[in-house]
């Protein structure tokens, strides 16, 4: 009889909590359903997303996408190709979210980043189109940033051209294996944007990976030693603080949607909307 009053009292509380989970997710979808920009003259929040080629940063977006809308969506093209170490995103691509309708939340998608030099995307590149520079479609070059005489440049954008928070994607299950020279262009990107103020966060994807338990149950994400870890190396070497850091998992061999998935990706794109549009206001002003 006690056993079985322990089977009842296991069922009621795992159904208290995914309750829990699913009010959680209406409240943050309401929220961000209802986001309207500070600034009357801009109609759309824009956001950069820059990362490690394989980080999943166009998963990351069509994860936002598939929470909204409760289905897998595949809005921003993502490489299926395992191993390939070249990007798959070649052109800077603005990809709208979307739930009912389209929301107020644009995600500029851009060319991954590599090591060397001279390769992936040219840290100008990604600065030039954080401050709105650089039009949708131009093809990023590997060997050299956008040209003042291109065609996809602007020279003198408006607020609306512009991004106003950039989000580095890193991936948890490697972020002790990347390479010195990708971080240092992740520290020159901070460093050459610090002065304008502009927010920057890091989404720490693949946390199942990076973490038996949290991949066991990822309603544990925040109770594991090794994602606060994960955490921490990135805060120190990239030099974003820990409240700015968010992990998620993204949606990647999944057919359908799962809340315990929205909700962290809910809440890192509610504290981005919400630290881009802080920057919006400031500049308005």
């Amino acid at each position: 009889m006690v056993l079985g009053g322990n089977i009842l009292h296991y069922k009621l509380q795992k159904q208290s909590l995914l309750d829990t989970r699913i009010n959680q997710n209406s409240e943050l979808k309401k929220q961000l359903e209802g986001f309207t920009p500070s600034n009357p003259a801009v109609m759309e929040i824009k956001i950069l997303v820059a990362g490690q080629i394989g980080a999943g940063k166009s998963s990351f977006i069509n994860s936002i996408n598939s929470s909204f809308q409760g289905r897998i969506t595949s809005g921003a093209l993502v490489n299926s190709s395992a191993g390939n170490t070249k990007s798959f995103t070649k052109t800077l691509r603005e990809i709208k979210i979307r739930s009912k309708k389209n929301l107020p939340i644009v995600f500029r998608d851009i060319m991954g980043l590599e090591p060397e030099m001279l390769a992936g995307t040219q840290t100008d590149d990604i600065i030039n189109a954080l401050f709105g520079h650089v039009k949708e479609g131009y093809r990023f070059k590997e060997s050299k940033q956008i040209a003042y005489k291109d065609q996809h440049y602007t020279g003198d954008p408006g607020l609306s051209d512009q991004a106003f928070c950039l989000v580095y994607v890193i991936a948890a299950d490697t972020v002790q294996f990347t390479d010195d020279k990708l971080m240092d262009k992740l520290r020159i990107i901070r460093q050459r944007i610090s002065d304008e103020a502009i927010p920057q966060v890091i989404v720490m994807t693949k946390v199942d990976e990076a973490c038996p338990l949290v991949k066991n149950d990822l309603r544990k994400i925040y109770q594991s030693k090794k994602i606060k870890e994960k955490m921490q190396m990135c805060s120190d070497t990239v030099g974003v603080p820990m409240c700015n850091i968010f992990p998620v998992k993204n949606y990647h061999e999944e057919i359908d949607t799962d809340d315990n998935v929205d909700v962290l990706i809910l809440k890192a794109l509610d504290q981005i909307v919400h630290l881009a549009d802080d920057r919006l206001l400031s500049s308005s002003n």
